[in-house]
């Protein structure tokens, strides 16, 4: 895919807006547009099988949950949990089911009524093996969905667990079954209908130009009311072009501000920034197979090699060389606003001459170059880092340094976000630099590290396995005591941190920067763009394209 990065384009963006919507003006409390850089273009709509950043930015804006979470992200219980196409819901008495009572003023973006067959053929979409929904294996204790009546759909769970209401209300997004019923589970990856989806939420898709766009407006006649915004544009911008536009006022949000760019923004009058810890996590994932194959890889699954290098970078000072004072080291397979995340699971300390003394016991040896052979074979691989990315490309070259130091050549392949996305779904990739943005509950671990989520419903790209892992992993959510909880979480992350899988960098703490006219709602830790709708733009404060406004439409 193309990134652009130029102001013409976002120009061109406005004006084709302009020249398409109904013209009227906006007064008020509402009113006005957002322009927002993405790192990329969204890789689908369709929610089942949205796995990329920007696809989940869309996806939240135009479609609901029957229930949303809180700003606290509790997904114990229901109690954090607040009404969204489900008014209310009702327990049964043995747990194993909930009835959930939908709205009556619910609709589809296209005046069909949302009804709880859709609720039904939702849960049967997202677990469907011919979709391979990645977020499929996240339902796996819901064990059906029935319809009691047109506005009440009762989830029923194969077992009790403190957070099967999560488990549905979070993960399972509702999508209208009169718009895609008729498509074949099979061809709903290539259907052209996924391309225009239809939701309930606060906003509607106005237009999708690949890789140019995504333009949304105002759901005015929404049952959970208007948004305070008329359109929310999505244009995608490598990040030094998404820097200079917000400082200029072209765009007016960047969400992951480039740190060495700080000094700009602390200066600007027309942007601010706010600090934003994220609950992702940042790593350098080692293939355990060789490239695009099930064989085992020849330098990643000696555990010896793994562990040299993972000792021969210094984690704290590529933290402090890359973000200054403003990163967060990472400890294992969890972000720190994880609720069980825990600080004092140990990970390989940085010590440049046990790194040598594995490289040689595993029989890589240092050749009159300096660099380590073995049979033959030089010690040589590839790191794979999407291009956009400032922070993993800062620790791209730093750990090339390092790796050369202890006599191993790693070559850098920077990929654009597609072509990364298809070389790690592939496994066509030796080690990868990542950032996974996990959701609240430490259930999401399985997904990317346990082996059920190897396969192309998981999102395990690097094929890790560990028996002993999965079991504890799988223990974390059914302890009903939150003590017994994190501790089965402590062993579960320390025995993949004793694997040595990946080599663990830092956690995700952002700078968010934002158009000083712009009010902002508050931002949950797992999705800044959760309440966008509820951003808005002072009267005072609108510009020319925020005089671009909507014809109220009749419910």
């Amino acid at each position: 895919m193309r990134v652009h990065s130029s102001v013409a384009l976002i120009a061109a963006a406005i004006l084709a807006v302009a020249c398409g919507g109904e013209r009227a003006e906006s007064t008020g409390s509402t009113g006005g547009t957002v322009i927002i850089a993405s790192p990329g273009d969204a890789l689908s709509l369709f929610p089942p099988l949205i796995g990329d950043q920007v696809g989940r930015w869309v996806e939240d804006q135009i479609f609901d949950h029957l229930a949303e979470i809180g700003q606290d992200l509790s997904t114990v219980g229901d109690k954090g949990f607040s009404p969204r196409l489900a008014k209310s819901w009702t327990w049964s008495a043995d747990s194993l089911s909930i009835a959930f009572s939908l709205d009556p003023r619910a609709r589809w973006h296209d005046g069909q009524p949302v009804r709880a067959s859709d609720v039904r053929y939702s849960f049967k979409i997202f677990t469907d093996p011919k979709v391979g929904s990645p977020t499929g294996p996240l339902l796996a204790n819901v064990d059906s969905i029935s319809v009691r009546d047109s506005l009440t759909a009762v989830a029923w769970f194969k077992r009790r667990k403190p957070e099967q209401f999560y488990d549905l209300a979070y993960q399972l997004v509702i999508i209208p079954e009169h718009v895609y019923g008729s498509i074949p589970a099979e061809q709903l990856h290539t259907a052209e209908v996924t391309r225009h989806p239809i939701g309930s939420g606060r906003f509607k898709l106005e237009k999708w130009d690949a890789g140019t766009r995504i333009s949304l407006i105002a759901d005015t006649a929404n049952y959970r009311g208007r948004p305070k915004l008329d359109r929310v544009i999505f244009t995608p911008m490598d990040p030094p072009g998404a820097a200079t536009a917000v400082l200029t006022g072209q765009v007016d949000f960047v969400d992951n501000f480039p740190f060495a760019q700080l000094p700009r923004l602390d200066s600007s009058n027309v942007a601010r920034s706010v600090v934003f810890p994220q609950m992702s996590y940042a790593f350098a994932a080692m293939n355990a197979n060789a490239r695009k194959s099930n064989a085992p890889h020849p330098i990643f699954s000696d555990k010896r090699v793994r562990r040299a290098l993972s000792m021969a970078v210094d984690r704290v000072a590529m933290l402090h060389n890359v973000f200054g004072g403003a990163g967060r080291l990472n400890h294992g397979p969890f972000p720190m606003t994880l609720s069980v995340a825990d600080s004092t699971i140990k990970v390989p300390p940085y010590d440049t001459a046990a790194a040598n003394a594995l490289l040689d016991s595993a029989g890589w040896r240092r050749g009159p170059d300096g660099m380590r052979t073995k049979a033959g074979r030089p010690l040589h691989f590839t790191m794979a880092i999407s291009a956009p990315s400032i922070p993993r490309n800062a620790y791209g070259v730093l750990m090339q340094e390092a790796f050369r130091k202890a006599g191993v050549q790693a070559d850098i392949e920077r990929l654009e976000p597609n072509a990364m996305n298809d070389k790690v779904t592939h496994g066509d990739f030796d080690m990868v630099l990542l950032t996974f943005g996990v959701d609240p509950s430490p259930t999401d671990t399985k997904q990317f590290w346990a082996t059920s989520g190897i396969g192309p419903t998981g999102q395990n790209y690097y094929h890790y396995s560990n028996r002993v892992a999965d079991a504890l992993m799988d223990s974390i959510t059914m302890a009903a005591d939150p003590a017994k909880s994190r501790a089965y979480a402590r062993r579960a992350f320390q025995t993949i941190d004793d694997d040595l899988p990946a080599i663990w960098l830092y956690d995700a703490v952002v700078i968010e920067a934002v158009n000083r006219r712009i009010t902002t709602a508050p931002m949950r830790a797992d999705a800044w763009w959760a309440n966008l709708a509820d951003w808005s733009i002072p009267a005072d404060k609108r510009i020319d394209r925020d005089r671009i406004g909507l014809t109220p439409t009749k419910p």
